[in-house]
């Protein structure tokens, strides 16, 4: 009997051990075996956003070596995204990195919790109800805006005591996908940026309707430029608007360039002043490190957390500032903005604040008076100031 009864219990543990084995380790790689990334993008390299993205995809492999294998997928359209992001799982990858504007990676997260699901935050889409598998994460980019707002102001306010530029000529432009608050909130820290030394700037934003058309981006910016705008930025993915601005100063026109996501000092050489761009690699560096250790992405990712989303600025290095053209920069460019990045570091500096009121887009009766101040990323990564600055900020199609 004692005999029959050991066996019994060695059965059993056995089975424990089997079902242990196949429910909890066999769907997740050990820390000493491979893990599986993928990466699927909304365009390739040819577009300096995700040319930023496939940066960190980069890192991730000069990193973690044989550690980890990389798999992505390029040009994916969001209404065509299922497709290749189940063929991702099906090859056997335990996260994936999302920079696509579509719900779809919140329905497949329900579908395989075994897999994470990374995305860069989207305003549409809540974590509300959400598998606990989907996680979002963004910069808090308005700092770098605000920095290089700042660097625009200091050309401005150089133009303007040297008598090149009349303060009622002191117009810059703004290239914009279309009106949302990641947008409206990227254009304002960086007048308000431009305004902290050169108070007399407005701005005009004038929308292409699309996220990447070089085209368009190009067109939009030529015309502001023709229509008396001496800065140039923007917030859209190609180098069209860089392109603008240096055809313009070939043809003696006055105009200085603020790029977004990569360096456009080969393009633009001669209206080039800084670019800008979110840093990926922190948090995609993070998010590999904890599901290889079985550990919680917020947990592991340093950051603002809110939930399942990260958020992160000059604090964490998510947002940076690159190169600066200091050949076309004022004086003391340099060491206004490192001091100023230091200051975000430490939280010292209050962007959305000054004499100014803001009217919502969506509802002109939502009215703010940023003398009280308001607080980007404080609730989520995704950006919410959608205010409208009356009397120097104009939104145009």
């Amino acid at each position: 009997m004692k005999k029959y009864y050991l066996v019994t219990a060695v059965i059993c543990v056995l089975v424990l051990l089997g079902t242990i084995f196949l429910t909890g380790f066999w769907n997740r790689p050990p820390e000493s075996g491979t893990l599986k990334v993928g990466f699927v993008y909304s365009e390739d390299e040819s577009t300096p956003y995700t040319r930023n993205f496939v940066q960190a995809q980069h890192l991730l492999t000069e990193e973690f070596g044989d550690r980890v294998e990389v798999l992505a997928r390029s040009n994916v359209l969001s209404r065509e995204a299922e497709e290749p992001m189940r063929e991702l799982i099906r090859k056997g990858c335990k996260i994936l990195f999302v920079n696509l504007d579509t719900d779809l990676a919140t329905r497949l997260a329900r579908e395989f919790p075994e897999v994470m699901f990374c995305q860069a935050s989207m305003p549409n889409i809540s974590l509300e109800g959400q598998a606990e598998n989907y996680h979002t994460f963004n910069g808090e980019v308005y700092q770098a805006r605000y920095v290089a707002g700042l660097i625009a102001g200091m050309k401005l306010r150089e133009l303007l005591d040297s008598g090149a530029l009349l303060p009622e000529d002191a117009q810059v432009g703004y290239v914009a996908a279309n009106d949302s608050a990641e947008v409206i909130s990227g254009c304002t820290a960086f007048l308000l940026g431009i305004r902290s030394v050169a108070p007399e700037a407005k701005m005009r934003v004038r929308k292409t309707g699309t996220w990447s058309s070089y085209s368009l981006e190009k067109q939009r910016a030529a015309e502001l430029i023709n229509e008396g705008c001496v800065i140039i930025s923007q917030h859209t993915n190609t180098m069209g608007p860089a392109i603008a601005c240096e055809n313009a100063a070939q043809k003696g026109q006055k105009v200085y360039y603020i790029g977004y996501h990569q360096s456009m000092m080969d393009v633009a050489p001669s209206t080039h002043l800084v670019s800008l761009r979110t840093n990926w690699y922190p948090y995609i560096s993070g998010a590999v490190k904890a599901v290889m250790k079985h550990s919680e992405i917020e947990e592991t990712v340093p950051g603002h957390v809110h939930g399942r989303d990260i958020s992160a600025g000059f604090d964490q290095d998510w947002v940076q500032m690159l190169e600066l053209n200091k050949y076309l920069a004022a004086p003391g460019t340099e060491e206004k903005m490192l001091s100023t990045i230091e200051a975000f570091r430490a939280g010292k500096v209050d962007v959305f604040r000054g004499n100014y009121t803001g009217i919502s887009l969506t509802d002109p009766a939502d009215v703010i008076d940023l003398s009280k101040g308001y607080t980007e990323n404080r609730d989520s990564s995704s950006p919410s100031f959608r205010y409208i600055l009356r009397d120097y900020i104009t939104i145009e199609n």
